[in-house]
């Protein structure tokens, strides 16, 4: 599954925005909206049309900005950070802005001005410390209940953490309270993880990408695979077959689902889902038939999905209704080959949720000689416009359908 294969036969039109030429497809424009906020994580977008972004690192002691256009031309022309710690995830729902850190989700209620009045409440507490894929973003069903990632503490749930050739512990104890997706009261504070909420899907390393689809009334995921097949496991699998292995997994979740990790990774280009070394895979053993799910799309090795929305406007055109777009950060382990990713795409979807025809990359440019971006955010404004955000230089993009 190579880059080349899957980018859309379209002209591209190119939007130079600082640092970074971003280009998008025939008929859109792209807007910077702001530019040096500090690292920008996760996006959402009030109905009258505040942006606000997480920063993961604070920024004047804060850990969130609000930004406003209060004149209309694309660019903020107010910028307020406000919020104690620093996250990622970030979300609009029922009246209140929803934010986490790595240990606790809280939220404020917003009110007339872009800075909340509010003193933040805390949802949910208890999430253990970790040292990667620490990170709780979260989505809404609209039916009062709030899906929270727990990424998994490690890369493969060895018995010496990214040791060559230790095997994996069986049964991987992380499942317990990580590796999946949680399910928790949108509205009740002072829960726990762990005492409080139920374990919706496991088997799932990072799934930092995830959103629920309200036309199909399902959660959708996109999650980080494993690393180093080579460096951990040099006797089955060389550096051009690292580079290319696993797929980042597109899927459709299911209450009680398991995905496979850290027992099996998806192969892109056998298409199929392989028993992982630390299980007794060689790279040619396939797991057990039909105990996983496939994926929906396989999308290229180590491209780091961070963000995934459904669009639902008509502020683009009508292929683009109840698709998703995900935004891949790039990755840092396909040497030999270049690095790669560092993208927005999109998949095209039917409103029942499936896949109705190839993806593309939507859109491109934020990395190469001369610059240094990477997309980590999504969000639709209440115009239909598609807000970027990146994390290295701290930028939002604010993308349009002129047509």
């Amino acid at each position: 599954m190579r880059f080349s294969m899957f980018v859309a036969a379209t002209a591209l039109v190119l939007a130079t925005a600082a640092r970074a030429a971003v280009s998008v497809p025939e008929g859109f424009s792209v807007s910077m909206l702001a530019d040096d906020l500090g690292a920008t994580r996760h996006l959402a977008v009030s109905d009258n049309g505040v942006v606000y972004a997480s920063l993961m690192r604070p920024v004047q002691g804060h850990g969130l900005v609000a930004l406003v256009d209060s004149d209309g031309d694309g660019a903020a022309d107010e910028r307020h950070y406000f919020g104690e710690g620093s996250g990622t995830g970030l979300a609009i729902h029922d009246g209140y802005l929803y934010f986490s850190s790595d240990t606790e989700v809280k939220r404020y209620r917003l009110g007339k001005t872009p800075v909340p009045a509010s003193v933040p409440e805390v949802i949910v507490s208890g999430f253990a410390p970790q040292s990667q894929h620490a990170t709780k973003p979260m989505t809404f069903d609209g039916k009062g209940n709030m899906y929270v990632t727990v990424g998994a503490p490690s890369n493969a749930c060895q018995q010496k953490q990214r040791t060559p050739g230790s095997p994996g512990l069986k049964p991987c104890p992380q499942l317990e309270s990580q590796a999946g997706i949680w399910r928790f009261s949108a509205s009740k504070p002072g829960q726990r993880h762990g005492v409080d909420g139920e374990r919706y899907a496991t088997g799932i390393r990072n799934a930092l990408a995830m959103d629920w689809n309200h036309s199909a009334d399902a959660l959708y995921f996109a999650s980080h695979g494993r690393d180093q097949l080579s460096q951990l496991f040099p006797k089955y699998f060389n550096d051009e077959q690292n580079a290319e292995l696993p797929a980042e997994e597109f899927h459709r979740a299911v209450p009680g689902g398991d995905y496979g990790w850290p027992f099996t990774y998806w192969d892109p280009m056998v298409n199929a889902r392989m028993l992982a070394p630390e299980y007794g895979g060689d790279g040619s053993k396939r797991a057990e038939a039909g105990k996983y799910p496939d994926p929906l799309i396989g999308f290229p090795a180590h491209w780091a999905p961070n963000d995934l929305i459904f669009y639902t406007s008509d502020g683009f055109p009508e292929r683009y209704r109840n698709g998703a777009f995900i935004a891949f950060h790039g990755s840092w382990n396909r040497a030999p080959l270049p690095q790669a990713g560092f993208n927005v795409v999109f998949v095209p979807m039917n409103s029942k949720g499936e896949v109705s025809g190839q993806w593309s990359v939507f859109a491109d440019g934020f990395h190469g000689k001369d610059s240094n971006d990477r997309p980590t955010g999504l969000a639709q404004g209440p115009d239909g416009a598609l807000y970027i955000a990146d994390d290295r230089n701290g930028q939002i993009w604010k993308v349009t359908y002129k047509g």
